[in-house]
């Protein structure tokens, strides 16, 4: 009488045997070491694979979507910052109202060109972390809080932390251009510039931007009618959010149907052209201040 062959055992547990099977590899499996599928049962390591090999659902800005709403961390870094910052001035001048008063920092980091034009370039961003008075700070945040909430994960944090930093230059840009006498601070500048980008995000996905075209022009005729309002630097860090995300939504997707190289690579391009575009004005511009 001819014995009967072995019973096969799992691959990952050899002392294991069983008469189960991997619907996908084939090979033998406990019932440990399967999970259920749409066709059979697929083993860990199969699943593991299919995991691999599902592509992640991406933003049109190249960005991992997932299931939960991500939280916007950079947002909040950017608020905490600016806060922090506001804090030390306070602190430095004794008075939260008159927080600019006797601030040492406040009077190394305010955009004064001048100033910039003599080698003090920490101005040109550090002033976009000053704030005159808790109005002025809370204002800006909550306009932050609100906007960047809804940009940052379509961009991703990278992008959209390069994109409020190239906003807060080209408004620099535009204050010293044309703001020579004057004293800057705020990070309306950048949020002005996120006021861009979104707006070429809903363009971009096809939604109505006309909302966000009135907030726009209500909040530049703000900066017209007011005295004290930078327009210069609001209307610089429009310009330059708006141009940096329309090089990263738009040239990579007009590009990609006429060449399959890393297209991607020509938005981030486009961001440099701004950033450097922003730099050279203020170059110019510190040359004629001398």
């Amino acid at each position: 009488m001819n014995a009967q062959p072995p019973a096969p055992t799992c691959v990952r547990h050899p002392n294991r045997p069983t008469g189960l099977a991997c619907t996908r590899c084939g090979r033998p499996a406990c019932p440990e070491c399967l999970r259920p599928a749409a066709v059979g049962q697929h083993c860990v390591d199969c699943v593991r694979q299919g995991q691999r090999e599902v592509r992640p659902v991406r933003t049109v800005a190249g960005a991992t979507q997932t299931a939960r709403t991500p939280i916007p961390y950079v947002t909040y870094v950017l608020i905490a910052l600016n806060t922090i910052v506001f804090a030390v001035t306070a602190g430095q001048s004794k008075s939260l109202v008159e927080n600019t008063g006797h601030s040492a920092l406040y009077i190394d980091w305010v955009l004064y060109p001048p100033a910039v034009a003599h080698g003090q370039y920490v101005r040109l961003i550090g002033s976009g972390f000053l704030h005159y008075g808790p109005i002025h700070l809370l204002l800006n945040m909550f306009a932050l809080y609100v906007v960047g909430r809804g940009i940052e994960p379509v961009l991703g944090w990278g992008r959209y932390l390069v994109v409020y930093l190239v906003s807060l230059l080209g408004g620099s840009a535009a204050v010293m251009l044309f703001a020579r006498d004057s004293l800057t601070a705020g990070a309306s500048c950048a949020v002005y510039g996120l006021f861009g980008a979104i707006t070429v995000v809903l363009i971009r996905v096809r939604q109505n931007p006309n909302q966000m075209l009135i907030l726009i022009g209500i909040n530049v005729f703000i900066s017209f009618s007011l005295p004290g309002i930078s327009l210069a630097g609001h209307l610089g860090g429009l310009a330059a959010g708006t141009l940096a995300t329309l090089g990263i939504l738009f040239l990579p997707e007009w590009l990609r149907a006429k060449t399959q190289e890393n297209v991607r690579l020509i938005g981030w391009a486009a961001v440099a052209a701004v950033a450097v575009t922003a730099l050279a004005i203020i170059v110019a511009a510190a040359i004629s201040l001398r």
